[in-house]
């Protein structure tokens, strides 16, 4: 198993996490589509994992894409982990944070920018701040 920067039991990641975002960071959940704080977020600043303070992406990266959660076209470089998923009979890449491990959501090559990538992501894993 990996090693992390930032390494908790599961008692200490309920504790400092809320339900939802313990579901969603630590157990790969997935919010219900336009729902997140975040979707229709356009504000100037960096988000963060939400279990541990890493900074993540840029506001600059963020798009609009229709899908019902936040989207980027580029994370932060070094800061995301990708991960083969298998789930539910598809073959996806899985994100995680690369200094906690958490789940953050799934990366898609359909993006509509130059990079073509679209980071889909929920919005229980990330904080903002500017």
């Amino acid at each position: 198993m990996k090693k992390y920067n930032i390494e908790k039991t599961e008692e200490e990641w309920k504790e400092n996490l809320t339900p939802e975002q313990y579901r969603i960071l630590r157990g790969k959940g997935t919010e219900a589509p336009h729902t997140g704080e975040y979707n229709l977020h356009f504000e100037d600043g960096e988000y963060q994992c939400a279990a541990c303070g890493e900074q993540l992406f840029e506001s600059n990266a963020k798009f609009e894409s229709g899908c019902g959660w936040p989207s980027f076209d580029n994370a932060i470089d070094g800061k995301v982990e990708y991960v083969q998923d298998r789930t539910f009979g598809m073959i996806r890449t899985e994100i995680l944070c690369s200094n906690c491990g958490s789940h953050l959501g799934h990366v898609f090559d359909d993006g509509p920018t130059e990079t073509g990538q679209r980071f889909c992501v929920n919005s229980a894993s990330i904080n903002f701040n500017q």
